[in-house]
């Protein structure tokens, strides 16, 4: 099931800037072009805390997963008691208003990250967006074959990059296509040189090209609109003109803000 919900609002005023933005400061851009549209109080309160792993993914997710390892937490984000999270490996406590939110400086990862969070949970209050809630017990490890399905029946047999391990969707993109047809590249220096599901895992910061050249269908994970990685994605498979899907519920205020299409099978409402 594709989530791609695109809220309509101008991106770029008449003979605004000239260079490209980060796509988080153009969402931002989006964000406070609805907020004062609809006349939402700038001056309410936003709330963002890490949850532990079992707050995040439940008790009954497979061990396997990086939060249950607790290297990389999620970050949950409070607005008219309305929830968004992100993903990242730095978490941090946060309270301040609407205002001082949509000010937050974004070259730290921790203020994308909370930024992102809260942006979700904004949209989410505005009834704007679904699936701003990370799926938890069994349903993170069902994600994979669904994930796998859509792929295959909406592309045919074709050869995948996966931009971020997340084993249950390796795992059911090598059970759906084989180990062959699956690049997969991290940023984790621990799963880097590993070979997880029968493939090899490159580096993202050096092997992002060499999968591009070696899939037919890219799919991203959404917590790189946090980690500063989103725009070289997109760039790389806009050059080359290939399908690329972002997953996660990480993402999904960008992705309906910029248009970018998001899969997330079982994310939840916040």
């Amino acid at each position: 099931m594709v989530r791609k919900p695109v809220l309509r609002v101008p991106l770029k005023p008449e003979g605004e800037r000239t260079q490209p933005l980060d796509s988080l400061e153009r969402a931002r851009r989006s964000l406070r072009d609805i907020i004062d549209k609809r006349g939402t109080d700038r001056n309410e309160g936003v709330q963002v805390r890490p949850l532990d792993p079992d707050e995040a993914i439940g008790n009954d997710a497979d061990s396997g997963f990086v939060i249950k390892k607790d290297k990389e937490r999620v970050v949950e984000a409070t607005f008219r008691e309305r929830r968004g999270q992100a993903f990242t490996d730095r978490p941090t406590v946060w309270s301040g208003t609407l205002a001082e939110l949509l000010s937050l400086p974004l070259d730290e990862i921790s203020n994308r990250a909370l930024f992102v969070a809260g942006l979700n949970a904004v949209l989410c209050a505005l009834d704007l967006l679904p699936g701003t809630i990370h799926c938890k017990d069994a349903d993170p490890s069902r994600c994979g074959s669904e994930v796998a399905r859509f792929v295959n029946e909406r592309f045919g047999t074709v050869r995948v990059g996966l931009i971020g391990l997340q084993p249950a969707i390796l795992e059911a993109l090598v059970e759906r296509f084989g180990p062959d047809s699956v690049r997969v590249v991290d940023l984790n220096p621990d799963t880097v040189g590993e070979s997880r599901s029968g493939v090899l895992v490159w580096d993202g910061e050096k092997d992002l090209a060499r999968l591009v050249s070696q899939c037919d269908v890219g799919l991203a994970t959404g917590s790189s609109v946090v980690n500063k990685t989103l725009d070289e994605i997109l760039e790389r498979f806009r050059q080359t003109g290939k399908p690329l899907i972002l997953f996660g519920n990480t993402i999904s205020g960008v992705a309906a803000l910029l248009g970018l299409e998001r899969l997330c099978p079982f994310g939840g409402q916040g």
